[in-house]
């Protein structure tokens, strides 16, 4: 099935789209150029500026539009419960990493490691820039172009087409073919110029031969660029997204909350002096927290059960 450019936006607005006709999704940043109530109610009066980003923020879907209100209120269920089946193991992951960054830093002094320090400079810088606005929009267009880019790659592996790629510091799009879950969230947990700064630092060591004392700064350019993930993800995640949306507000944040976390366990295991150690340790710790919570939760039902037959007595 081939891929059309977008019509006018008139004729869009005029003609409801058939479902084989895909989209296209202009980002987060067209919100983003508007910060305030105030001038979205200006932008309202001239002209229904307000509806037409709403078409233009309409995330490139595969799946033809559904019209079933049953069939949509089924749809929201059934995100709903696979949000709260991933709250307890949301919390599970988190109660590991946080077990074992508190074990690491108090017994093994890892807070006390070069590494450590490096990371946390470029954490300190990146924030440090966010808060005072300097290079604001330079810092936006390539937030922008992470996102977009990370949608286009995610086409790309789940063997979707990308037949047009925008970006600007007034929003970006992409038109492709297939969207689901991971396509529309992955920017929210992938960090994108934290893997390009891998890479590269990969292959200059390879191909330039680096030594190992460079690792320092690629701690302190992955403690900048997570940072930089982190902090628009976090002050964009309020304002209205799309791509939120598209598969359900709550859901979304559940997956971007563990997302997020599964990225920050890897870079704090990888940071070890024994990264395959530190996997295999937090996998056991999690499946003993698991095996924990689980005997708590058994013990609590069984003593509720007794307690309603026994009320059931009288």
């Amino acid at each position: 099935m081939g891929n059309r450019r977008s019509q006018p936006l008139a004729k869009r607005l005029s003609k409801r789209p058939p479902a084989n006709e895909r989209r296209d999704r202009l980002s987060f940043a067209d919100v983003l150029s508007r910060t305030t109530r105030r001038t979205d109610e200006q932008e309202n009066r001239k002209g229904g500026k307000r509806a037409e980003r709403t078409v233009k923020a309409a995330i490139a879907g595969a799946l033809p539009e559904e019209h079933d209100e049953a069939a949509g209120m089924v749809r929201r269920g059934l995100r709903w419960v696979i949000g709260l089946l991933l709250l307890p193991l949301s919390w599970l992951t988190a109660w590991t990493f946080l077990s074992q960054f508190s074990r690491a830093t108090v017994e093994r002094g890892f807070w006390q490691t070069a590494e450590f320090w490096y990371f946390a400079t470029g954490v300190l810088l990146m924030s440090g820039w966010f808060v005072s606005g300097l290079l604001h929009r330079m810092f936006l267009y390539l937030y922008v172009l992470g996102h977009e880019l990370t949608h286009a790659i995610f086409v790309v592996l789940h063997r979707g087409k990308v037949t047009d790629f925008h970006v600007s510091t007034q929003g970006g799009y992409i038109m492709t073919n297939k969207t689901n879950l991971l396509i529309a969230l992955s920017p929210y947990f992938v960090p994108f110029w934290s893997c390009v700064v891998v890479l590269l630092h990969l292959l200059l060591r390879h191909v330039a031969g680096f030594e190992q004392d460079w690792d320092r700064a690629l701690f302190a350019l992955i403690g900048l660029t997570w940072t930089f993930h982190l902090v628009w993800t976090v002050w964009m995640i309020p304002r209205d997204q799309p791509d939120l949306k598209e598969n359900g507000t709550f859901l979304s944040l559940v997956v971007i909350f563990l997302g997020n976390l599964m990225v920050l366990i890897g870079l704090f295991c990888v940071a070890s002096q024994d990264p395959l150690a530190s996997f295999k340790s937090f996998g056991s710790e999690w499946v003993r927290h698991a095996a924990v919570s689980s005997d708590v939760v058994l013990r609590w039902l069984d003593q509720f059960l007794l307690d309603v037959r026994e009320y059931g007595k009288f």
